[in-house]
């Protein structure tokens, strides 16, 4: 079964660019269009896709907006990545409390955004690479302005993260590497590598970036 996908921005040209794109791949097909934010939940109720490729600024109600009301109110599980022109950090962090999986740039190249379709659909989240660095920083200027105050989900007990797990989680979030992460936590770095492999395994991603944005929307990190 292809992916199914609906393409929701008010430019007419951009749409048919992506469907141009995305038609080129055969596990992925195009199944509705939208030119607002009220179609935009129309068609994603009537049509039941996989994928919503959202812009963020549309008439009527904006993607931000669109993302709430569907985490709420959706029959169907659709997965929303925002496609958009905003490049600060802040607002990467204001897309994923949202609800969104995924956020991208409009200037992206079409073979990213068929990647980025496909490792959302299997589960994973996905943000434009660039923007990993300065969402780490903005992570860690607001972690400073918590005094490192962190919270942990009531999640199932075999999916818990333990306390050290959700310290080395932390540290990602702030952009340490490895060896940095052990000098603060007094842990070799072998040490450091097996609790990664365990958070990765837990919250079922597969790289510190995913890490990091399954953290911010499961509020194991909290922002404000």
């Amino acid at each position: 079964m292809p992916i199914r996908i609906v393409i929701a921005d008010d430019h007419a040209l951009l749409r048919q660019g992506i469907k141009n794109v995305l038609s080129l791949e055969p596990d992925l097909e195009v199944v509705g269009e939208a030119a607002d934010g009220d179609e935009a939940i129309s068609k994603v109720e009537s049509l039941a896709p996989d994928i919503l490729l959202l812009d963020v600024n549309m008439p009527r109600m904006t993607g931000l907006e669109v993302t709430k009301r569907l985490k709420k109110t959706a029959k169907s599980p659709v997965k929303v990545i925002i496609l958009t022109i905003h490049d600060d950090e802040s607002y990467v962090i204001e897309v994923i409390k949202s609800g969104a999986v995924g956020y991208l740039l409009k200037d992206i190249e079409p073979g990213m955004l068929v990647k980025a379709i496909r490792m959302v659909h299997e589960g994973h989240s996905f943000i434009y690479p660039t923007l990993a660095t300065q969402l780490f920083g903005e992570l860690s200027r607001q972690d400073e302005k918590r005094n490192g105050a962190l919270v942990m989900l009531e999640r199932p007990k075999e999916e818990r993260l333990t306390y050290r797990e959700v310290e080395v989680l932390q540290l990602i979030g702030q952009g340490m590497n490895n060896q940095e992460i052990a000098q603060t936590l007094y842990l070799s770095e072998k040490t450091v590598k097996n609790h990664l492999t365990n958070i990765f395994r837990k919250i079922n991603v597969v790289d510190r970036t995913q890490a990091v944005l399954y953290a911010i929307k499961h509020k194991i990190v909290i922002l404000e």
